[in-house]
């Protein structure tokens, strides 16, 4: 019963599977920048933990030289979703668009995408799984929305085609 109280008041639901928890010792290093620098823009971005043990990911997108996107890429070992309907954010912003991004198999070339309008206060979002559709360069493509059994990569990206400076803070995400 203890164990129970104690998940609760950490705010992680005893269904769900936590696919990352921010805090002040976790080690970022599965975390990769993936900038429009990729096809020769000029955004730029970091990905750190402040002082309170939340992921920051900031930056500048830059339209300069074709650019227009940054993003933050974690990569895992597959996790099962099959019983699961949710990706859960809990996120602070700054008013801006972001892309949510998942891939049931990293070596997939395309994403499954949907898109958040972020509080500028702490706000968790449920995002249901069935509603990310399958998205590549710009362009959603003609196929069904995700419904594979598991994930095993995730992305948060701006890129709202125009030129800006982001910041968003993270405290976890999961599975539900």
């Amino acid at each position: 019963m203890l164990s129970r109280l104690l998940i609760v008041l950490m705010g992680v639901s005893l269904n769900s599977t936590l696919l990352f928890d921010f805090s002040p010792d976790v080690d970022m290093r599965s975390w990769r920048i993936v900038n429009d620098t990729v096809m020769g823009g000029r955004s730029n971005c970091s990905f750190r933990l402040n002082n309170d043990g939340h992921g920051v990911f900031s930056g500048r997108v830059s339209l300069e030289n074709n650019g227009g996107f940054s993003s933050v890429r974690h990569r895992f070992r597959p996790v099962d979703v099959a019983e699961k309907s949710k990706l859960i954010l809990r996120l602070k912003g700054d008013g801006k668009r972001y892309q949510i991004r998942i891939k049931d198999s990293s070596r997939r070339y395309y994403s499954y995408i949907t898109y958040i309008d972020s509080s500028t206060d702490w706000a968790t979002y449920e995002l249901n799984l069935g509603d990310f559709y399958p998205y590549y360069r710009g362009y959603e493509l003609n196929r069904p929305n995700f419904a594979h059994g598991a994930i095993e990569e995730m992305s948060i990206l701006i890129g709202n085609k125009k030129a800006e400076a982001f910041e968003l803070l993270v405290d976890r995400i999961e599975l539900q």
